[in-house]
C-alpha cells in the first residue's frame, strides 16, 4: 500500500511540474514568438453563419452591439461560464447585422489589445476555437468595411490563435475539443487560401480523429450519445464550409458523414426520445433535424442493434437497454457504469428510465451519477460494476471496466427479447450477472429475470436492482406488499415481484442538463446464497 500511493503521489508530482513548465513557456517571449509568425494575407472565401445554426443557440430578439455596456462587460468579476461565453464571441450570433460594425471592430480591437499575448484562460483551447470561428464567420460586421490597419491586426490575431490551436491539438485528450479545433483550423484555412499549412495540417487532423475515435460502426468509441450529434453536427459544418468556398470535399468527409447519420437515426431518429445512457441528458434534437432536411441530410438505419445498445419499438413502446462493453480508458470520461440498464417508453413518455448525467464536473452530482445505483440495472454490495480512477481535477476515467459475456436480440411482431450477462462483479465477488427482459405487445407485459451466477457462493452477498422511475410519476405499493402500481399521466402500469422484498424509494433524477429532481425507484432488494440466484419481475400495463 505505501509503495502504490508513493507512485501515486510521484506520477501527480511529475503531472504538476510538466504543468507548471508548459504554462512557463507558454508565456514567455519565447512562445510568443513562435506562435506570432503570421503573413500578409488575405481574406478570401466570406463564410455564412446561418451554416452553424445546428451549434448557435441564436436568441429570438437580436441584439445591437450599442445595447451592451461595452466599459463593464469585460469586468474581471465574471464567473467562468460567463467569462467562457462572453470571449468565445458565439454572442455575435445573435447581433443584428444593423449593428454598427465600428462598434463591434472597437470591441475586436480592444479584445486583442489587451489579450495579444498568450494567457492561459482567455486562450483556452475550446475559447479560442469558437472564437476564430465566430470572427471569421460573422465577417460582415468583424471584418468588412473597416480600415486597412484593422485589416492587418484582425488576420495576424486569426492566424496567431490559429498557430496556438496547432501547437496544442496533439497534446489534447479530450476529443470533443480537439474536433471544435480542427474545424476553426480548418475554417482558417479555407478563409486565407493563400497560406494552405492550415488547411493541410486541419485535415491532417481530422483523419487522426476519424481513426482514433470513431469506431468502424460510425459511433464514438466513447459510446457517448451526445458526443455523437457533436461529431456530426460539426463534419457537417466542415462540408458545408468546403461547398461553399467551392473547395473538393474529401470523400472521407462524405464517408464519416454517411457512417455517424445512420448511429444518429439509429438512437434519435428512428424514435424522437432521449436515451439516458453514458453521458446523454435530454437535450431534444428536433431543431437539428429541420437543419439537416434544410440542407438534404438524409439518415436511415433499421438495426435493432448497434454499438452496444439494443433499441426496440412499435408505434406504442420502445424498449432499450445497454448491452455493450465500456469504452477503454481514453474514451471513459462519460461513461455511466450501467451495463444492462434499461429503458422503457410508452406513448412517448419514460415509464423506466436511468437517472440522466450531471455535467458539471465540479460538482459531486457527476461523480454520483456514474454509479450503478443511479441506473436501472442490478449492483452488488452497494459497489458498482466499474471502478474509477481520477484522470485530473475534474475527470474520472474507467479503472476497470465490464465485458459483455453474451448478448441476444429478438424482434417478432408478437414477442421481444433482449438478453446478456456482463462480468462486472467477477472479480470481486466471483459472481456474472445475467438480465432477460422479454415483451409481449398484445398483453402490453415485460417479463424480466435477473441472474447472479456465482463462481464462489461461500460468502453471502447483497444485491438490489432498481427501476428509476419518471420524475411525474406517481406509485402505490399494494396491501400485499407483492405489488407496486404505477400511473404516468393517463397510464397505469402494474410491478410484481413475488419472491423478493419490493420498496419504493426516493431517489434523484438528472435528465435535464446540471439540475436535478427528486423522483422514485422500485427496488428489489435480497441476498444471495446459491450459486444461481434468479429474480423474476414483471411489469404489465393495465
Amino acid at each position: 500500500m505505501i509503495t502504490k500511493n508513493f507512485a501515486v503521489n510521484l506520477s501527480q508530482y511529475y503531472l504538476n511540474l510538466k504543468l507548471s513548465f508548459k504554462q512557463f513557456y507558454q508565456n514567455s517571449n519565447f512562445y510568443d514568438k513562435k506562435i506570432s509568425k503570421t503573413k500578409d494575407i488575405t481574406f478570401d472565401y466570406k463564410p455564412s453563419p446561418y451554416l452553424l445554426s445546428s451549434i448557435v443557440k441564436y436568441q429570438k430578439k437580436k441584439y445591437k452591439i450599442e445595447d451592451f455596456a461595452l466599459e463593464t462587460i469585460w469586468q474581471n468579476n465574471l464567473n467562468n461560464e460567463e467569462f467562457k461565453k462572453l470571449n468565445n464571441f458565439f454572442w455575435f450570433f445573435s447581433l443584428d447585422l444593423k449593428s454598427s460594425k465600428k462598434t463591434t471592430q472597437a470591441v475586436i480591437n480592444n479584445w486583442i489589445n489587451k489579450n495579444n499575448h498568450y494567457n492561459n484562460k482567455g486562450w483556452d483551447f475550446d475559447i479560442t476555437s469558437k472564437r476564430i470561428i465566430s470572427w471569421l464567420s460573422n465577417h460582415q460586421l468583424t471584418y468588412e468595411g473597416c480600415e486597412e490597419e484593422f485589416k492587418k491586426k484582425f488576420n495576424q490575431s486569426i492566424q496567431k490563435q490559429a498557430n496556438h490551436l496547432l501547437n496544442e491539438i496533439k497534446n489534447l485528450s479530450e476529443v470533443e475539443n480537439k474536433i471544435i479545433g480542427c474545424a476553426a483550423i480548418i475554417l482558417t484555412g479555407l478563409v486565407y487560401k493563400n497560406d494552405n499549412k492550415y488547411l493541410t495540417t486541419g485535415l491532417n487532423f481530422l483523419k487522426k480523429i476519424i481513426k482514433s475515435s470513431i469506431n468502424n460502426q460510425g459511433f464514438p468509441k466513447s459510446r457517448d450519445i451526445k458526443q455523437l450529434v457533436l461529431y456530426l453536427k460539426y463534419f457537417i459544418i466542415i462540408r458545408e464550409w468546403f461547398k461553399e468556398s467551392q473547395n473538393t470535399i474529401p470523400e472521407y468527409i462524405d464517408e464519416t458523414i454517411y457512417y455517424l447519420g445512420q448511429s444518429y437515426a439509429f438512437i434519435w431518429q428512428n424514435i424522437n426520445q432521449d436515451l439516458l445512457f453514458n453521458g446523454n441528458y435530454n437535450s431534444n434534437n428536433d431543431e437539428f433535424d429541420q437543419y439537416l432536411k434544410r440542407f438534404g441530410y438524409v439518415f436511415k438505419n433499421e438495426n435493432k442493434e448497434l454499438a452496444g445498445y439494443a433499441v426496440l419499438k412499435n408505434k406504442k413502446v420502445i424498449l432499450s437497454m445497454d448491452i455493450g462493453n465500456s469504452p477503454s480508458e481514453n474514451f471513459s470520461r462519460f461513461y455511466q457504469s450501467g451495463a444492462l440498464s434499461f429503458e422503457v417508453i410508452s406513448s412517448g413518455k419514460k415509464l423506466i428510465t436511468n437517472s440522466g448525467y450531471f455535467a458539471n464536473k465540479q460538482s459531486r452530482l457527476n461523480k454520483l451519477s456514474k454509479s450503478t445505483a443511479l441506473q436501472s440495472t442490478l449492483s452488488v454490495e452497494d459497489h458498482s460494476s466499474c471502478d474509477y480512477k481520477k484522470l485530473d481535477k475534474s475527470n474520472q476515467i474507467v479503472k476497470k471496466g465490464i465485458h459483455i459475456i453474451k448478448k441476444n436480440v429478438v424482434f417478432e411482431k408478437n414477442y421481444w427479447k433482449i438478453s446478456g450477462s456482463h462480468d462486472g462483479y467477477l472479480r470481486k465477488f466471483k459472481t456474472i450477472h445475467e438480465r432477460e427482459i422479454e415483451f409481449y405487445p398484445e398483453q402490453m407485459k415485460f417479463i424480466g429475470l435477473d441472474k447472479l451466477l456465482r463462481k464462489d457462493n461461500s460468502k453471502h452477498i447483497k444485491f438490489d436492482i432498481r427501476f428509476h422511475l419518471n420524475p411525474a410519476t406517481k406509485v402505490m405499493k399494494t396491501q400485499d406488499n407483492k405489488s407496486i402500481l404505477i400511473e404516468l399521466e393517463d397510464e397505469g402500469w402494474k410491478f410484481n415481484c413475488d419472491n423478493f422484498d419490493i420498496n419504493i424509494d426516493n431517489g434523484i433524477y438528472l435528465g435535464i442538463k446540471n439540475s436535478y429532481k427528486e423522483n422514485q425507484n422500485i427496488c428489489i432488494s435480497g441476498i444471495c446464497q446459491d450459486e444461481t440466484q434468479t429474480i423474476k419481475w414483471e411489469i404489465t400495463k393495465i
